[in-house]
């Protein structure tokens, strides 16, 4: 099929090397667009990685951090926040002269909270998946269609801030409403692939195959309505 590129662009859309319609950021990360965002996580030490990796990607570029991800991996034990939370400050100082991560001390010191938090809240809900995905909007809070116009005005979220006051509240750091929304979409809470993306499809089906935590969230008193 012959394709309008110049409505492609103007629709936020574009072709990836083998002629499928994607997001316009698709050919800058090919594998993260078409087999990662917006894919449901489940497992917690992957689901800890990515609000971690959120957090560095605050005034970051993303595809920085994420051709940075292996060396962050190596060097945060793989984000097995049971290990992390045990860092000390000799830790701190072996990150801060790793060159091959993003050496901001803040940040690294966040992670390493973080962890902390992560047992604690593992203890209060039994799994960080269970306690995230009560975040997840349901059908009638998303629009029907998602285009550029939406990428452009949406920053966060009615439950973004909710899941980001609930995680202060915990003693979470670097997960302001902004970072919130932008884990969301990594985590596949939502999806935010575009009207005509291929892969939006592709998310959906993922979704409904999955095995979701708070499959009945909406019919349920969240932790974050016991704020």
């Amino acid at each position: 099929m012959k394709h309008d590129k110049a409505a492609l662009k103007q629709a936020g859309l574009t072709l990836s090397e083998d002629g499928r319609v994607c997001c316009y950021w698709q050919p800058s990360m090919p594998d993260y667009h078409d087999n990662e965002w917006g894919r449901p996580v489940v497992d917690d030490r992957r689901l800890f990685e990515k609000v971690c990796l959120e957090g560095f990607h605050s005034g970051m570029s993303w595809q920085l951090i994420y051709n940075k991800r292996e060396n962050f991996r190596r060097a945060f034990a793989d984000f097995d926040f049971h290990q992390v939370a045990t860092f000390t400050k000799d830790d701190v100082a072996r990150l801060m002269a790793d060159k091959s991560i993003v050496r901001n001390r803040a940040k690294i010191l966040s992670t390493i909270n973080n962890a902390q938090r992560a047992i604690e809240l593992l203890n209060e809900a039994g799994s960080l998946a269970e306690w995230f995905w009560q975040f997840a909007p349901g059908p009638d809070a998303r629009p029907e269609i998602i285009d550029l116009a939406y990428w452009q005005q949406t920053k966060t979220s009615p439950e973004a801030i909710k899941m980001s006051k609930a995680l202060k509240k915990r003693g979470w750091t670097w997960v302001g409403p902004v970072t919130a929304y932008s884990l969301m979409q990594a985590l596949g809470l939502v999806n935010d692939h575009l009207t005509g993306c291929e892969c939006r499809r592709a998310v959906e089906a993922a979704r409904e195959k999955a095995c979701l935590p708070c499959a009945n969230q909406h019919e349920l008193t969240s932790y974050s309505e016991k704020e």
